[in-house]
């Protein structure tokens, strides 16, 4: 905080738990509220068309041979490294 204001863990004193417990709900409130205005704007975004999502790594033809290459039982490492993309999207591929 801007103040520098410091609240030790002082499960003895009432105030201080319960100004600890009332800036951590208006913590908690402030970023549910930053939350529902990003969902909004994705919404209003995605309506008018501007806002797709990340384009995909592959294409329609790099995907077909990855879940080839899977069914064959190659690595998924070796599956990464042939494609240039991470483990992690291949992971991402094969659950799609």
């Amino acid at each position: 905080m801007k103040e520098r204001l410091t609240f030790a863990r002082d499960d003895s004193d009432p105030m201080s738990m319960l100004m600890l417990e009332l800036l951590g709900a208006i913590g908690q409130f402030e970023r549910s509220l930053i939350k529902e205005r990003q969902r909004e704007g994705i919404a209003i975004a995605k309506t008018r068309g501007v806002y797709k999502g990340r384009k995909p790594v592959l294409d329609a033809d790099a995907a077909r041979t990855l879940r080839e290459m899977a069914a064959l039982g190659v690595p998924k490492v070796d599956i990464a490294q042939t494609l240039g993309i991470s483990r992690a999207s291949v992971y991402e591929y094969l659950k799609a």
